[in-house]
């Protein structure tokens, strides 16, 4: 996404594409009818813990580990080979997203490059950085083009730029231009869909869109299938105002499913049944 232009807050711009109107006001009638569920009053944090066991099954299966959501429950060992340290990773990143929403309006990139290290729990010199020129990405779901180390800096920094200068924009068309720029950019040597997917997360709670994490956008993406994601993501990456649009559009269906899970989870509570 380009920062630079005329408008001072182009994150507001998007705002006015034709249908993202439709989708925030969409997304908006679904947030509220789960925070209405009588079941929110008493239980809210047994819907936000499921939510965000529901949302990371959502992620991994994203990035290639599409295990069953009882198979998430019940495991303990998250090490014995890639997808469940794939699984492992979105596990540990949802946890995680909670504790950094006081950064993120003030540091993103120090929210992302934490998010990385909590991916990869590993110590390697690229870990918790920025990718280098000559470094390789570990991102095979997403074939599209890589941009280089110093594009990838520079956009960064533009994204920075905008969260910490705050947009009159809705809460989705930020979180889903955030989303969309870390998977455009994959910034980081792995993790870039866990992360960006992190990133979301942190931007739909911090907004006060979904203060207590009840509307994981992480399962709406995996139900709505890897296809449709990336066919969106290449809207997003083609910079034209319908791909753009799209790209919105797409993420606020994610968010209007996500909610849908909690609303299910919360009429399980309430019957006894979880």
């Amino acid at each position: 996404m380009s920062t630079t232009g005329a408008t001072a807050d182009p994150l507001a711009t998007l705002g006015s594409l034709p249908g993202v109107a439709e989708s925030v006001e969409t997304v908006r009638k679904a947030v509220d009818r789960v925070y209405g569920h009588r079941v929110m009053r008493r239980r809210s944090n047994a819907v936000t813990s499921e939510a965000a066991l529901r949302g990371s099954r959502g992620s991994a299966a994203l990035s290639g580990a599409d295990w069953a959501l009882e198979e998430v429950r019940r495991r303990t060992d998250f090490s014995a080979d890639a997808e469940a340290r794939v699984v492992g990773g979105a596990l540990r990143l949802t946890a995680e997203a909670g504790q950094l929403l006081s950064i993120w309006r003030q540091s993103p990139l120090r929210v992302l490059a934490r998010l990385h290290l909590v991916a990869a729990a590993s110590e390697g010199p690229e870990t918790g950085r920025p990718r280098q020129a000559g470094e390789a990405v570990d991102e095979p779901l997403v074939e599209l083009p890589l941009p280089d180390a110093p594009e990838v800096s520079g956009r960064l920094e533009g994204l920075a730029d905008l969260i910490i200068a705050g947009s009159a924009a809705p809460a989705l068309v930020t979180a889903a231009v955030v989303h969309g720029e870390l998977l455009a950019l994959r910034p980081f040597t792995s993790h870039n869909g866990l992360i960006a997917r992190a990133a979301e997360r942190i931007v739909l709670i911090g907004s006060g869109l979904d203060p207590k994490a009840v509307c994981p956008a992480e399962v709406g993406h995996a139900e709505l299938g890897r296809a449709s994601y990336l066919a969106a993501l290449e809207g997003y990456v083609s910079g034209t105002p319908e791909g753009m649009a799209a790209w919105i559009a797409h993420c606020g269906r994610a968010v209007e499913l996500g909610a849908r899970e909690s609303t299910a989870v919360c009429e399980a509570l309430q019957r006894g049944a979880a």
